[in-house]
């Protein structure tokens, strides 16, 4: 194979990726009227309940900004209930309807719950020639600079999807 024909594979290959992420994204919210993010943040709820909401972000790798923006979002579509604490007013908990039990009783997954999944079983020298990989075309995109949280979303940035847009242009948390 030549040069050029090596370079469209890697661009073609790269363009699948996006496009299994956007697919994901749209068949999510078209199935559960959920972005990948919000699902994310439902599960980790449903997880560990009468967590702060800053533990809930550092978990998932979000600032606690975000996660409150995607929260209220849940709040309107009603998947959550925010209560003040009748013992500690500072504290609000957060409560998980019956509309988002139901959803994950269902058990959606993420795209990154099957690349998780799949990524663990490869061999430790695998894992990081991927990384590697990933990092240098990163480099050679000049993409470096752009902010990126480990959830995988993609798509068109619309009104309705604020938190999205919130999620891809805030700093990466430092753990």
């Amino acid at each position: 194979m030549n040069q050029q024909d090596l370079s469209d594979s890697v661009m073609s290959t790269l363009r699948q990726i996006i496009r299994a992420i956007d697919l994901q994204s749209k068949q999510l919210t078209k199935k559960f009227g959920l972005t990948g993010p919000q699902l994310i943040i439902l599960k980790e709820i449903h997880k560990s309940p009468n967590r702060p909401i800053s533990e809930i972000a550092k978990s998932v790798s979000l600032s606690q900004a975000t996660v409150t923006s995607i929260l209220d979002r849940l709040c309107q579509q009603g998947f959550s209930i925010r209560q003040r604490s009748e013992l500690d007013k500072r504290k609000v908990n957060i409560f998980l309807t019956d509309k988002a039990l139901e959803v994950l009783s269902r058990n959606p997954s993420v795209l990154q719950d099957e690349f998780t999944g799949q990524f663990e079983k490869l061999e430790d020298w695998e894992q990081n020639m991927l990384l590697s990989s990933l990092q240098r075309l990163a480099i050679m995109m000049d993409a470096t600079k752009i902010q990126s949280p480990p959830v995988l979303v993609s798509g068109p940035l619309a009104a309705s999807s604020q938190e999205v847009k919130r999620f891809l242009e805030e700093e990466p948390q430092q753990v």
